[in-house]
C-alpha cells in the first residue's frame, strides 16, 4: 500500500508537469505575448524575465552561439546544488526507511499470505490489512515517509521559467546549444537525458537486498520516460534542463548509494543490537484471528447438534406416552 501510494504520488507530479509544460508548448514564439496575470503570469515575473536576463548576459559574456546553453547549464547547476542538501537528507531518510522496512520483511510476509486466503471474511481482511499499520506504527516508521517529492515541486516554478524564457523571447528561442536547437524539441537532449536518469535508476539497485530490489524494479523506468516524454515536447531548452539535472542527480545517487547507504547500514545494525525492531505479527497472532471464524463455527455446529438431539429425544418420549 505505501508502496502504491508513493509511485501514485510521484507520477501523478511529473504528470501534472507535463501537462503544464506540453500546455505551454502549444504557444508560437513571437506569436503570442507573454503572460501578465495568473499564476503563469507570477512565474514569468520573478521568474522567467530574471531567467532571461541571465541567460542573455551570460550569452553575450560567453559569446558565440553557445552562450544561452551555458547559461541554461549553470542555472540548472546551481538550482540542483542548492537544493542538494534538501535532497540528499530526502535520500537519506529514505534509505533508512527502507533498511528498517526490510527488517521487517518477515512480518510483512505472514500478512500478505494471511490476505491471500479468499475464505476470509471482510472484517477478517480488515483486521489482518490493519497489522501492517500496527507494524508501522510500533516501531516508529511513517508510512508516507522518504517519498521526497518536495525537490521536485520546488524545482517546477525554474523549469516554467526557463521555458518562458525562452518561449517570450525571440533573441534565446533562434538561439543554439552545439548546433541544436534551444526553441524546438531535441531529440538527442531527450534521449541522453533520459539516459542519464536511468543510469541513476539503475545505480538505486545496487546495495538493496533482494526484496527491495524486487520492489523497486517496477519503478527505475518512470523517472527515464517521463523525462523523454517532456524532453520529446517542450523546447530544447528544458531537454537541455533535465540533461544537466539528469548528470547532477547521477552524481547525487553515487553519492547515496556509496556513502550514504553503507553508513545508514552500519547506524541501523548497532541501532538494532541496542533496541531490536519490535515484533507485532505473529503466525500464532495470524491463526488466532482467522481461527476465530471456524472455532464459531464449530461451536455453531455443535450448539445445533445438541438442539436437534434434544427434540429428537423429546419426539421419542412424546410417542412412547401415546402409545400407552
Amino acid at each position: 500500500m505505501k508502496k502504491n501510494k508513493k509511485i501514485l504520488l510521484l507520477v501523478s507530479l511529473v504528470a501534472m508537469l507535463a501537462v503544464i509544460l506540453t500546455g505551454c508548448a502549444a504557444y508560437k514564439t513571437g506569436a503570442n505575448a507573454a503572460p501578465k496575470g495568473g499564476f503563469f503570469g507570477l512565474i514569468y515575473q520573478f521568474i522567467g524575465i530574471p531567467i532571461r536576463n541571465i541567460m542573455l548576459a551570460t550569452e553575450n559574456a560567453i559569446g558565440g552561439t553557445n552562450g544561452a546553453g551555458w547559461a541554461i547549464a549553470i542555472i540548472t547547476a546551481v538550482i540542483r546544488f542548492v537544493l542538494l542538501p534538501l535532497m540528499l537528507s530526502s535520500s537519506k531518510k529514505s534509505t533508512i526507511q527502507q533498511e528498517k522496512v526490510s527488517r521487517l520483511q518477515d512480518q510483512f510476509k505472514l500478512i500478505q499470505d494471511a490476505l491471500k486466503d479468499r475464505s476470509l471474511t471482510p472484517d477478517k481482511q480488515m483486521q489482518i490489512s490493519q497489522l501492517q499499520q500496527k507494524v508501522y506504527r510500533e516501531n516508529n516508521l511513517s508510512i508516507t515517509g522518504g517519498i521526497g517529492c518536495l525537490p521536485l515541486i520546488v524545482q517546477f516554478p525554474f523549469m516554467i521559467g526557463i521555458y518562458q524564457a525562452v518561449a517570450y523571447s525571440d533573441a534565446l528561442y533562434k538561439s543554439s546549444f552545439f548546433g541544436v536547437s534551444l526553441g524546438k524539441p531535441s531529440l538527442l537532449f531527450a534521449i541522453v537525458g533520459a539516459l542519464f536518469y536511468l543510469a541513476q535508476s539503475l545505480l538505486m539497485l545496487r546495495g538493496v537486498s533482494e526484496q527491495q530490489r524486487a520492489a523497486m524494479q517496477s519503478t527505475i523506468f518512470i523517472s527515464p520516460l517521463m523525462t523523454l516524454f517532456i524532453s520529446m515536447s517542450t523546447p530544447g531548452a528544458l531537454g537541455l534542463y533535465f540533461l544537466v539535472g539528469g548528470i547532477i542527480a547521477l552524481i547525487q545517487q553515487v553519492i547515496v548509494t556509496y556513502i550514504i547507504l553503507p553508513r545508514a547500514k552500519a547506524k541501523i545494525d548497532a541501532e538494532l543490537k541496542e533496541k531490536p525492531m519490535k515484533v507485532v505479527v505473529t503466525k500464532e497472532i495470524i491463526d488466532d484471528i482467522i481461527g476465530n471464524d471456524s472455532d464459531n463455527s464449530v461451536n455453531s455446529s455443535d450448539s445445533t447438534s445438541s438442539t436437534e438431539e434434544e427434540l429428537r429425544k423429546r419426539n421419542a418420549g412424546k410417542q412412547k406416552r401415546e402409545n400407552k
